[in-house]
């Protein structure tokens, strides 16, 4: 593939390398950009839609500098599952709606006083156990995907679908060499459906995917438009949750300089990026699509291939839009079983927390220091154990933080207000 010349940004390959280095990434971003709608009841061909704009957007907004795509954010889950379980799916869409223009400000902050402000508020201590809190709260919602059938009650048969497509995701994971090993969760998710449509032709309980909604879903159509609404307790918990994405966009803008072999914090500047990133995530809230945030496995396609090239991503990205107007497909996707993505989601969630711990390691923090050990112990009990503050702020009105959102504030405030007794805190 183009005999392992390295492409810059700015390059454009000859049009017979360019599309297939598209469909690449396009391949790379595809299976968990289309699981998180699947998990939160939003519509993936929407989130296909929103993946691909919101990339063009980030990469205006950017000046065309930096090749990064932009899919559905799965730090974002917890909040869009209890919003819209609490609120409605409009106010979740608010909520993400608040976000994205959170991260404006933020990079308009960054652009006039540097970072130094947020690594004081954020450190590794702290946002890397907020990670591991965000992976094992979604813990109990991947076990309950994998195990249990529609009526809530634990089936062998689920879990023998789960444990399928889990085994062959990790497989592929561990053993795949080169572009194979970018697309796991996709391989994945093709096995454990294969097995699934397999087994049910043998076996009437393994019967679970029905194709009469593809048949009767006509073949093009323009992905629904959401009007997001507002209310003071999502917008807040979004906002919140946004400080642990932020820092994700930080890791993996730098991660991605280091690969490409340039300084994204200077050009385009941080600003950009986050601002690029924050202005696709409110786009996509307006068309009902999942939050957006850059995307590793996209940045691993990179390393693989040596291109870099921005017209390789945007093409990936009008490819992506394209997709979403075949509403066949979109209807195909949704017949995708649950244990399969439950399947997916044991190994996903847990890669999630996993990095908060890779966060905290590689940052050398040091747990023989009593603060460090204080902050993320108790990160993880109010995240993880179900923390809930609320009251009420006038009569039917009530304030409430809870779970990742409340985690998050505690460790900022238990940061701020302990007194820094080693170096690495």
């Amino acid at each position: 593939m183009t005999d392992h010349k390295i492409i810059g940004p700015k390059e454009k390959p000859a049009l017979a390398y360019w599309i297939p280095l598209s469909v690449q990434h396009v391949f790379a971003m595809f299976g968990a950009t289309i699981l998180v709608p699947l998990l939160t009841g939003l519509n993936p061909s929407t989130a296909l839609f929103t993946a691909g704009t919101g990339t063009l957007i980030y990469i205006i907004l950017t000046g065309a500098k930096v090749p990064a795509f932009l899919g559905s954010s799965f730090a974002f889950i917890p909040p869009l599952i209890a919003i819209s379980a609490a609120y409605g799916l409009p106010y979740a869409l608010g909520g993400a709606f608040a976000a994205g223009l959170f991260y404006c400000l933020v990079g308009l902050l960054i652009k006039f006083t540097g970072t130094r402000w947020l690594d004081r508020a954020l450190p590794p201590v702290v946002i890397g156990s907020v990670i591991v809190v965000i992976g094992l709260n979604l813990a109990p919602t991947a076990m309950g995907m994998a195990m249990n059938d529609s009526a809530g009650n634990y089936s062998l048969v689920m879990l023998s679908i789960a444990t399928v497509t889990l085994g062959v995701t990790v497989t592929a994971n561990i053993f795949l060499k080169g572009f194979f090993s970018t697309i796991p969760i996709l391989i994945g998710l093709v096995a454990g459906y294969i097995f699934t449509l397999v087994m049910g032709s043998f076996f009437s309980a393994y019967h679970i995917i029905d194709f009469q909604n593809v048949r009767e879903t006509p073949w093009f159509g323009l992905p629904a438009f959401e009007i997001p609404r507002f209310n003071f307790v999502a917008v807040l918990t979004f906002i919140i949750v946004s400080l642990a994405t932020i820092c994700e966009h930080l890791g993996d803008t730098l991660v991605t300089s280091k690969v490409v072999g340039q300084d994204f914090y200077k050009d385009p500047g941080l600003h950009r990026t986050l601002s690029g990133d924050g202005l696709a995530t409110a786009w996509a809230a307006l068309w009902g699509g999942p939050p957006n945030t850059t995307y590793g496995e996209n940045i691993g396609v990179m390393a693989i291939t040596r291109v870099y090239s921005v017209w390789v991503i945007g093409g990936a990205a009008v490819i992506a839009v394209i997709l979403s107007f075949f509403q066949k497909f979109g209807a195909l996707i949704r017949t995708i079983p649950t244990p399969v993505m439950g399947g997916i989601s044991m190994l996903l969630f847990g890669i999630i927390a996993s990095s908060g711990l890779r966060t905290i390691v590689e940052s050398g923090v040091d747990y023989k220091d009593k603060r460090n050990l204080t902050i993320s112990s108790v990160i993880f009990v109010v995240g993880i154990g179900g923390g809930r503050l609320a009251f009420a702020i006038t009569k039917g009105v009530q304030f409430e933080l809870a779970g990742i959102a409340l985690a998050t504030v505690t460790g900022i405030i238990l940061n701020l207000i302990f007194p820094v007794t080693k170096k690495h805190s």
